[in-house]
């Protein structure tokens, strides 16, 4: 007898079971297949998306005014583009239908010669809401231009050192080169600014200028300032005075307080000091004196011969000899007396 499979068993009850009807076998239950049915797919792909956000900028500059015409980029986080645009005329510009999360907002143009553009920034976008920003452009900054000059000769004058501000506030410092000029940027912050100016160091030799000056500067406008100093006053030092080069050509005797003695041995009051004469003070008569004791020519007359002036000269020459015979006899006195005198001590 061939037995057959048991593989092919179920089968073969079943047909005899339809055959007689009394034979009756159920077959065990097999495993659920592990892959996902018709339905479960259609589960995942009906799955709602997150809301989308949107960013919204207004644009406006220092004074308020509504700014159209700026030029804005977003980026994602991987760096690319998101959305561009620029403001309208109420300087408002959106970016909708954004995905949450991070984005880079960048200025590419202020649309205004007066303004500058303002520094990249992040966004941060979140589901259904709306990001907004109020960017504000800044003026441009003045452009200064500084010169000291001497008040005058108009040079240049390096080493000036100025200070400059608005209100209380010191916005910028200068100091002139060698070439005597100096530049700078001055933010403002209105389309028409006033400045103060004020020196605080001055150029070497000259005195400060002490007063503020004033002058006004608009966005992006170049702008000049001048200061000027006048040279320091130099007071002359004084020259040592010479010290006298010449000596008294006199030199004083000591007068001396003893008395001298004559021939008859009668003290005599001690002669008067005199000194070394000069040579003006000498016995012999100068050739004014002369002309003074000299007659005067009467107008008229005849012109007289040397012969009238002998009698003067002879005078003068006798009273010289007297003078000095004098002399003479009073020195030999003293000599006497002397020996006399210390005869009379050895007595």
């Amino acid at each position: 007898m061939r037995i057959s499979p048991a593989r092919r068993l179920p089968a073969a009850v079943a047909v005899a079971a339809a055959v007689t009807g009394t034979l009756t076998w159920t077959p065990a239950a097999s495993a659920q297949s592990a892959e996902p049915t018709h339905s479960a797919f259609t589960a995942l792909t009906e799955t709602p998306a997150p809301d989308a956000g949107s960013v919204a900028i207004i644009k406006k500059d220092p004074a308020g005014g509504l700014l159209a015409g700026a030029s804005f980029l977003l980026m994602d986080a991987t760096g690319h583009e998101a959305g561009r645009g620029k403001t309208d005329a109420q300087g408002k510009l959106t970016f909708p239908d954004l995905a949450p999360g991070v984005y880079r907002l960048k200025e590419t143009g202020s649309g205004s010669p007066l303004h500058d553009l303002v520094a990249d920034q992040d966004v941060i976008v979140t589901p259904g809401a709306t990001a907004r920003l109020t960017i504000v452009d800044p003026f441009k900054p003045a452009q200064v231009l500084l010169k000291a000059k001497d008040d005058k000769t108009g040079k240049l004058l390096p080493g000036s050192t100025v200070n400059i501000g608005s209100g209380k506030e010191t916005l910028l410092t200068l100091t002139t080169g060698p070439k005597g000029t100096a530049t700078g940027e001055l933010p403002v912050t209105s389309r028409k600014t006033e400045f103060w100016v004020k020196q605080v160091k001055a150029p070497e030799g000259y005195d400060l200028y002490k007063p503020s000056k004033t002058f006004t500067a608009g966005p992006g406008a170049p702008v000049t300032v001048t200061v000027t100093n006048a040279k320091t006053a130099t007071t002359p030092k004084p020259t040592p005075t010479e010290k006298p080069t010449e000596q008294p050509t006199g030199t004083p005797s000591t007068p001396t307080d003893q008395p001298t003695h004559d021939a008859s041995g009668e003290s005599q009051p001690a002669p008067t000091a005199t000194g070394t004469p000069d040579a003006d003070s000498s016995l012999a008569p100068s050739a004014d004196a002369t002309d003074t004791a000299s007659p005067k020519t009467p107008e008229g007359s005849l012109a007289h011969t040397g012969t009238d002036a002998n009698p003067w000269i002879l005078g003068g020459a006798g009273l010289l000899l007297a003078a000095g015979t004098g002399a003479v006899v009073a020195a030999r006195r003293r000599t006497t007396s002397e020996p006399e005198q210390d005869d009379e001590k050895t007595n």
